[in-house]
């Protein structure tokens, strides 16, 4: 059965797919339907963007379709930058001018008050209306300077405590292992089946 992951972000993509790789699905992403309608995040939450996401994609291509929202939620900043994660710097900023501004807001705030939690909501709607959504989350500490150079996004400047190393210093299958979005997805694994399966009996009958 074909999926499709309602982003053209190549970092969210590659992670999801790989994510993915053990499922018998055939996963297409918003560069498999250059013509999709806009999809503006103006949601005040990740569920309310996640599901916008979902619900347009699913529309438009006729298929399941799973949306992510994602972003880093610091204690000390009340919950921000959050749902502003991929636009802290401004619209169209690199990942670079958002961690600056990051770790500019944090500056001087000792080591024990810079608490922050990775946050994914993953949405799953299909053609029949039917959504579920659910939340992975990893909490970890903000550093005062980026280390490593894999991942994206805050991932070299977010530390987690059990292993000692930044998100970006961590290889692939290991981040995998532990990540907010990766945990995510292991709920969504647990339902995926049952729901395509359901949606795949009510479209042939």
């Amino acid at each position: 059965m074909k999926i499709v992951i309602a982003t053209s972000n190549t970092n969210k993509l590659n992670e999801l797919r790989k994510l993915l790789e053990n499922f018998d699905v055939q996963i297409l992403s918003l560069r498999d339907f250059p013509q999709h309608p806009p999809i503006i995040e103006d949601g005040e939450s990740f569920e309310q963007n996640a599901l916008k996401k979902a619900r347009i994609i699913c529309t438009y291509t006729g298929l399941p379709t799973i949306a992510d929202d994602s972003g880093l939620e610091v204690d000390r900043l009340g919950g921000r930058p959050g749902v502003f994660s991929a636009r802290y710097a401004g619209v169209g900023a690199h990942d670079s001018k958002n961690n600056e501004k990051l770790l500019s807001k944090l500056a001087g705030i000792k080591p024990e008050e810079r608490t922050a939690c990775f946050r994914c909501v993953l949405a799953l709607v299909d053609p029949l209306g039917r959504e579920q959504v659910v939340t992975g989350e990893y909490r970890g500490v903000i550093l005062t300077e980026p280390r490593g150079t894999n991942g994206f996004g805050y991932d070299p400047v977010f530390l987690d405590p059990v292993s000692g190393l930044t998100f970006a210093e961590m290889e692939t299958a290991q981040k995998n292992q532990i990540s907010h979005r990766a945990r995510a997805l292991q709920k969504l694994l647990k339902i995926l089946p049952e729901f395509l399966h359901s949606t795949s009996d009510k479209k042939q009958k």
